[in-house]
């Protein structure tokens, strides 16, 4: 046979069966498309002249092994659908005369042809639509670029290499599965089916267990840095436990349905739970995973739309003012070289600075056990506590400071601190620094003073205000004495803040702080024999753009991920549908045939379908309301705080994505009627 014969009949082949393959092309197409632009994007000399562009490529690549795995799963997933489908077509070639090397050539030139239509067009989509994501990008982190499309080879070349290669190993996937099956097994591959499970009470309670304990390690967890680890476990076993209650726990269900005579016994109850039942076991792993694609999309766009939001808000927090001074040395008194370099700098200018406020604070790094705070390791491995998750930090001032800030009038005893923890929290009366003293505690219900590098802190800290000064200078003293014991430790020492605003434009602000940097630099630098105090100078305006790169640039990966899981997501509940309804097209022509009215069909069907394709979506639902208190802490870190906004985006991400399902399953459930009632469009 010549190869232009095999070349028409896998053509013929996909237009027969575009029902199947037209979707699944569109899908490839579209996940080229998204990975041709993110490794554009990612490699984009547009984004070097930016602020903040090489930390948003640096996400993007991130996003382009995420979607090369997802890529590589996802499409032998989809892929086993297709040959399910195409068995019967190739036993009765088959069973005609034709070899299974001739199957085998037809597979090769569809594999082929859907290859080069994919490839091709994501590509041409890719290169077109890339510009559009890159000014969207752009936009995000404050930046501008020409509306000229550029192409790139090194992405053009990294896309089609690493389809192809997938498009490969698919290939010889199906060469396998056709070499393995035998023509009589084609041929009744759609009669066939599965056996009816028997309810598997074992996988399934092991399920619901890790299900329950996924769920507690998300409510548990109170320190971020902790959420942080124990979100991977709980993801992994939030999955497995899907997959098993899916599959068993579903039969199981089934199984107890069929117990209840008076909801089995009825005419569109039976029908659908027999037929359910019957392939209980392959509809649960596709449940299953349109269940962690929903998830996927919903924990994916919550938590970078929130994280987004409030992209402001972090900023104000970080940078409590345009520029922040805070000076260090053994004699903390020796800073005003500094103010007036900052005054004659302003003068300069012709600025004045705004809001200036002044304070005396000490920042040390210890381990909290309960109430005791211990300012180094020495001795802890006794209290049975892992190192890592009870590391603390904390933030001293004085009574003093902390009135003239808060324009409070408090008063306080010896033996008796204010205490605010932060990404953290704090249960006990009580506080004993070891080596130092113990105090009565009075919880704050907001942090009392500013200190922006708090907001950088994963593990958690405490803000403390103590009567007053050689309260703090004893805590240093007896820290920096352990220094000597423990090497791990630095020396600490009372600082200087001095923060201030500034009435003119980030530009003009960044200019400032240059100018008050290098001035200060030079000072330090003289060698007239002055041990200058340590100095450290943040600039809202200069650190605004990498903030904004972080959270835009998660953000804009976010919404990139979230559209390919969905597009995932839309296809396995489309072939879902399809293939259900050519399996079960001649068990209804059957009951309609021996009286059974199109109208009883058509609740059969509507009871099948809500049953089985609205359960995903309930379920992550159920999985995304446990993984809040997880993906607050972890924003937490990321400094997004407003925790009434993450409630409000989340129910808000839920519903629409609810709502974009349901057009979803309008669309596939009447597509499954048509096929098993045997109408034609």
């Amino acid at each position: 046979m010549k190869g232009g014969f095999y070349i028409r009949l896998a053509k013929d082949g996909i237009v027969k069966n575009r029902k199947l393959y037209f979707p699944y092309i569109l899908t490839c197409i579209c996940m080229i498309m998204m990975f041709y632009i993110i490794y554009y994007l990612g490699f984009s000399a547009d984004f070097t002249s930016v602020r903040g562009g090489d930390m948003l490529q640096s996400f993007l690549m991130i996003g382009v092994f995420i979607i090369a795995i997802f890529a590589l799963i996802f499409l032998f997933y989809t892929n086993s659908f297709l040959i399910r489908r195409r068995q019967k077509e190739f036993g009765l070639y088959n069973i005609l005369g034709m070899g299974k090397r001739n199957l085998v050539k037809i597979l090769v030139w569809e594999n082929i042809l859907t290859a080069v239509i994919s490839i091709a067009a994501g590509l041409i989509l890719g290169i077109l639509f890339s510009k559009l994501a890159e000014l969207a990008a752009l936009r995000i982190l404050g930046g501008a670029t020409g509306f000229a499309i550029h192409v790139e080879l090194k992405p053009v070349i990294a896309t089609a290499g690493l389809f192809l290669v997938l498009y490969f190993l698919i290939m010889l996937r199906m060469i396998f599965y056709i070499f393995r099956l035998r023509p009589v097994e084609m041929l009744k591959s759609e009669n066939v089916g599965e056996k009816p499970p028997k309810a598997n009470w074992i996988l399934a309670v092991i399920g619901a267990l890790l299900l329950a304990g996924a769920y507690y390690l998300a409510v548990a967890v109170i320190d971020p840095m902790s959420a942080m680890v124990m979100f991977f476990v709980a993801v992994i076993m939030v999955i497995i436990a899907t997959y098993l209650l899916f599959i068993s726990g579903s039969v199981a269900l089934c199984k107890l349905l069929q117990k209840n005579k008076k909801y089995y016994y009825k005419t569109k109850h039976f029908v659908s739970l027999s037929s359910m039942v019957y392939r209980m076991k392959r509809n649960g792993a596709g449940l299953a995973s349109i269940c962690i694609l929903s998830t996927m999309v919903l924990v994916t766009l919550s938590s970078t739309v929130c994280m987004y939001a409030q992209t402001e808000d972090g900023i104000q927090k970080r940078y409590p003012h345009d520029i922040t001074m805070e000076l260090t040395s053994d004699d903390y008194s020796e800073t005003e070289p500094y103010k007036e370099i900052v005054s004659d700098v302003l003068s300069e200018y012709g600025e004045k600075a705004e809001n200036v406020e002044e304070f005396h604070f000490y920042s040390a790094a210890g381990f909290q056990y309960r109430d005791e705070f211990r300012l180094s390791m020495g001795g802890y491995s006794e209290t049975g506590t892992g190192e890592v998750e009870s590391i603390r930090s904390v933030y001293m001032i004085d009574l003093e400071d902390y009135n003239r800030l808060t324009g409070e009038n408090r008063e306080m005893e010896d033996d008796e601190i204010l205490l605010y923890p932060f990404k953290t929290d704090y249960d006990y009366d009580a506080l004993s620094i070891a080596g130092c003293g113990t105090w009565d505690v009075e919880l704050l219900d907001r942090q009392p003073f500013p200190a922006g590098m708090a907001q950088a802190d994963v593990m958690g800290l405490f803000f403390i205000v103590v009567k007053d000064l050689p309260v703090i200078q004893q805590i240093e003293e007896y820290r920096n004495s352990l220094v000597e014991e423990d090497d791990s430790l630095f020396l600490a020492y009372i600082e200087e803040s001095y923060g201030f605003d500034l009435p003119c434009d980030d530009e003009k602000q960044i200019e400032i702080y240059n100018t008050i940097l290098e001035r200060i630099g030079a000072l330090t630098s003289q060698e007239d024999g002055v041990d200058y105090p340590h100095y450290f100078i943040d600039s809202k305006a200069g650190g605004r753009a990498d903030y904004i790169a972080i959270n835009g640039g998660l953000f804009f990966l976010g919404v990139l991920l979230g559209a390919v899981f969905l597009f995932g997501t839309v296809l396995i509940m489309y072939y879902k549908q399809i293939s259900e309804g050519y399996e079960d097209q001649d068990r209804f022509d059957i009951l309609m045939k021996v009286g059974m009215t199109r109208k009883e069909v058509k609740q059969s069907i509507n009871s099948q379908v809500l049953t089985v394709f609205f359960l995903p979506l309930i379920t992550a639902g159920i999985h995304l309301a446990f993984a809040y208190p997880l993906i607050s802490k972890i924003l937490l870190l990321m400094s997004a705080t407003e925790e009434k906004l993450l409630i409000m985006v989340t129910i808000a991400c839920y519903l629409v994505f609810a709502l974009f399902y349901v057009v979803v399953y309008a669309v596939t459930s009447k597509e499954y009627y048509t096929i098993v009632s045997g109408k034609s469009k």
